[in-house]
């Protein structure tokens, strides 16, 4: 393009969108790179051997290797949802369950034997250490991915942000899965030749046991009272739960601001640039604000249509370590409102960012966080309607940038015909309405030839006459016998305010009010404002009200989960059953998911944030977890009754036999997102 642009004439890009990707998959691999790190680091510290340790972290790379393997064969692109939820942590736990095992017993088999084993009886220690857990091994990778699959059945847009993660996920799982079960038991058999593998645990495993046992013994000897306390934390903790308030999800920060400029749908584009020009120049005094670029009107084609009395402006920040005016990106959005409710107080203005506000627009087709629609046939009623809903919302803590949609205001020379007059004087309608075409529309009045080219030539009245209504009053028109009478004669003529837009939505007519959320979660927004509408607005008869924006999403996702939630957990008790065989201990294994959920949840509330779609993905990832450590417990609690142990020596022995692996699978999961949670940069 720049080759073909006449000379003095540049093309600068001044919105690109690879430099936020760049900056999200920079966060990525940071986040990973450090994710991984402090799961080594963990292994090594808990698992007392480095070798076995640096074993279990070569899945890491090798499962990576494969997930990416399968993410370009099915056409799934790394970015900052496919590749942010990996976790380390989860991806290990498998080898962990293999080699922790095969590490204990080889070390009782030393100590049996009183030396090194040999190259068949090291294998054959680690062959039946592994098909030992095989088991929880498979059923534990099976419950995992299996966690991961009510993911897969969103729709919509959080369908497509979230189904590339649970498969990315999945992928990386499933490499792992059957890496623990084939490379990981072959490759000990080199890694621990000829070693000395000491049967003495480390010091930090030692001080969680030394602290674990008497709370073992406390909650053996006073069954009912643990009961108690556990379930009385799970009921507080359901009661702070509806505390929380919930959203979609977090919100991006794109290191831009896009603001949206809606005037009078008369003005004229002299005024409408005038306007936009004087909002620049209040943006650019910001010595945060690196670029603003703005745009009045579009092209009124069928996908996005856009009148002069809209514009668009985007805003380029600087980094928010250079910012002084704020701290906050909401901080720096409030004072910039402020600035041009001062210096333009007659138009609306709303902030939003520039992804942000087209997904918005693709899915509600308002450009907000919120909007509220009102359907109905009249349109005089919708926008008195739509007015009280909108003064109403207004005053809802959390409402910035409320606005009803222009549907009226534009305006128009209305005419209606005088039919007993055009009789009297011998005239049709036709006539009159021919006449009205030919001068304000134009009609052809013959061609012209230029070369071998033909265009029609048009005759009409000028731009400026057809728009004066004391012009078209006095447009004269030839009666059947030929005299001439001015058109006020003929038909009332008048300057009207019609409507500026009709808009409609499975066939019935709506208005649009619009709004944004700033200082408090969408959830609980939406709950005050749907009850303050109720109580002092009536809808006339037939008229409704429906709720777009990131509210729809939210209530999409969240019906969908639901339903698909119920179904996978079903699954994974079915899983148990097939495992246990009983139906008790499946329950048993069960209980542990609420009391996983009071650590997420008190986290959530402790930090003030809301719940969302992404949390949701998070809890049902710990759900899993928490069905993984229960599954390694009762496991070894079985193996010990097999062989012959009393029940409360097999849970004591069980319990404390399992530590190491538990505290093991749960470290790495939870230490493993750290950076990601503690991430300050771009994503």
């Amino acid at each position: 393009v720049r080759k073909t642009l006449p000379k003095g004439v540049e093309l600068t890009p001044f919105y690109d969108r690879t430099e936020l990707v760049d900056r999200t998959i920079k966060t990525v691999v940071i986040n990973l790179v450090e994710g991984a790190l402090i799961v080594i680091f963990v292994l090594i510290l808990l698992l007392g051997n480095w070798r076995g340790a640096l074993l279990v972290a070569t899945v890491i790379p090798i499962s990576m290797l494969i997930a990416a393997t399968l993410m370009n064969i099915f056409k799934i692109s790394g970015n900052l949802m496919s590749l942010g939820a990996i976790d380390f942590g989860l991806v290990v736990d498998g080898a962990v369950i293999v080699v922790e095992n095969s590490i204990r017993r080889i070390a009782e088999k030393q100590h049996l034997l009183g030396k090194t084993l040999g190259k068949q009886t090291l294998a054959n220690t680690i062959c039946d250490a592994s098909v030992e857990v095989l088991k929880t091994a498979l059923f534990g990778g099976a419950i995992i991915i299996i966690v991961y699959l009510p993911i897969l059945s969103l729709t919509g847009i959080e369908g497509k942000m979230f189904k590339p993660m649970a498969l990315t996920v999945t992928f990386a799982l499933i490499g792992a899965f059957i890496l623990s079960l084939t490379y990981i038991p072959a490759a000990m058999t080199f890694v621990l030749k000829d070693q000395k593998v000491s049967e003495t645990e480390n010091f930090i495993i030692l001080y969680a046991k030394k602290l674990y046992h008497p709370s073992l013994d406390f909650i053996i000897n006073h069954r009912s009272q643990s009961v108690a306390i556990a379930t009385g934390l799970v009921i507080v903790t359901g009661a702070v739960f509806p505390l929380l308030g919930s959203e979609f999800i977090p919100r991006l920060d794109e290191g831009a601001l896009a603001i949206q400029i809606q005037q009078l749908p008369s003005v004229s584009l002299n005024q409408s640039i005038k306007t936009t020009t004087e909002v620049e120049t209040v943006l650019r005094s910001f010595p945060e604000v690196t670029i603003v670029v703005s745009k009045t009107g579009r092209a009124e084609v069928a996908t996005d249509p856009m009148s002069i009395d809209f514009s668009d402006l985007y805003i380029a920040l600087k980094p928010p370590s250079e910012w002084t005016s704020a701290k906050t990106r909401e901080a720096l959005i409030e004072k910039m409102s402020k600035a041009l409710e001062e210096r333009v107080p007659n138009a609306s203005i709303s902030f939003s960012q520039p992804i942000e506000l087209r997904v918005a627009e693709l899915i509600s087709g308002a450009r907000s966080d919120i909007a509220i629609k009102l359907f109905g046939d009249d349109l005089d009623t919708l926008k008195e309607t739509a007015e009280q809903i909108n003064r109403v919302v207004s005053k809802v803590s959390g409402a910035e940038d409320a606005k009803v949609e222009a549907v009226s205001g534009l305006p128009q020379i209305q005419i209606i015909p005088n039919r007993t007059a055009i009789a009297r004087y011998g005239i049709n309608v036709e006539d009159i309405n021919l006449l009205i075409e030919s001068l304000v529309a134009g009609k052809d009045a013959g061609q012209v030839y230029e070369g071998e080219q033909r265009f029609n030539l048009v005759v009409r009245l000028a731009a400026a006459s057809s728009k004066n209504v004391e012009t078209i009053k006095n447009l004269l028109v030839t009666a059947s016998n030929g005299t001439r009478i001015p058109l006020s004669q003929l038909a009332e003529i008048s300057l009207i305010e019609g409507p500026a837009q009709i808009s409609r939505e499975d066939t019935r007519r709506r208005i649009v009010v619009e709004l944004n959320v700033r200082g408090r979660d969408i959830g609980s927004f939406v709950k005050e404002a749907q009850e303050k509408i109720e109580q002092q607005v009536k809808l006339p008869a037939g008229y409704y009200l429906t709720w777009g924006g990131q509210f729809e999403n939210l209530q999409r996702a969240s019906n969908r989960l639901l339903i698909v939630v119920p179904l996978a957990m079903f699954l994974i008790f079915v899983l148990l059953f097939t495992t246990f065989g009983s139906i008790r201990q499946a329950l048993l294994i069960y209980t542990g998911i609420p009391f996983a959920a009071v650590g997420g949840i008190l986290a959530l509330f402790l930090r003030g944030m809301p719940f969302s779609i992404s949390a949701g993905v998070g809890f049902i990832a710990l759900f899993g977890v928490a069905v993984l450590n229960g599954l390694v417990m009762v496991s070894a609690i079985n193996r010990l009754r097999s062989e012959g142990q009393p029940l409360e020596i097999a849970i004591r022995e069980g319990a404390e036999s399992r530590v190491r692996p538990v505290l093991m699978t749960a470290l790495v999961a939870s230490l493993g997102f750290i950076p990601m949670a503690l991430a300050t940069s771009a994503g």
